[in-house]
């Protein structure tokens, strides 16, 4: 079973990640492929560099992120060439995740999957992690010292919390939860995926 993961930035969707692959799936980190990509060296580095010249590259040769995050959220054009370069590079390295994985339950870690609009028709089920947009915020505060100006401007950039809620087959709400509480919750619905793929 094929399922897409994703949530807004700050809605613990990494730490479910985490405990799915505890649970036995199989994880593919959308994410950690493009930042492989982005690294020195990386395969997508010699397109961006033609795309966004020098001030896109750390002095290593690798991606600037926070310039091209900040490039991305002023114009949308930059934004698109640079999924553009990026997301035919992410998809070969995800299938190729995909084709060698074992495990009966294949977990896609996509941040933008309700954004993107290509996802839903390749996986079989999506769960989303949400919480409280002001949970969300502090979340990242406190993670990542950003401004909540910063956090705010991101979550504008997303699908809304009701909008990837309405794309979901499964919600787990990561509010006000213990780590043990929310492995309670995606064990069980590791449990209850595996009874309706035992059934098909």
């Amino acid at each position: 079973m094929r399922i897409g993961l994703t949530g807004g930035i700050g809605s613990g969707k990494s730490t479910v990640a985490g405990l799915l692959r505890e649970a036995g799936a199989a994880v593919i980190d959308t994410d950690a492929i493009s930042r492989q990509l982005t690294l020195a060296g990386g395969a997508a580095m010699p397109a961006i560099a033609e795309a966004f010249g020098p001030r896109a590259l750390t002095a290593e040769g690798a991606l600037d992120r926070a310039y091209m995050r900040e490039l991305a959220f002023a114009d949308s054009g930059a934004r698109r060439r640079l999924e553009a370069i990026l997301h035919p590079l992410i998809g070969s390295e995800t299938e190729a995740q995909a084709a060698a994985a074992t495990s009966e339950l294949l977990v896609f870690d996509v941040p933008l999957l309700v954004e993107s609009g290509r996802w839903r028709a390749r996986v079989d089920r999506v769960l989303v992690v949400d919480c409280e947009e002001q949970t969300q915020i502090a979340r990242v505060m406190q993670r990542s010292g950003w401004s909540r100006t910063a956090v705010e401007a991101v979550l504008q950039q997303q699908a809304s919390r009701s909008r990837r809620r309405g794309a979901a087959d499964a919600v787990i709400h990561n509010e006000g939860l213990s780590l043990d509480g929310l492995r309670l919750q995606v064990l069980q619905l590791c449990a209850h995926w595996r009874g309706a793929e035992a059934k098909t």
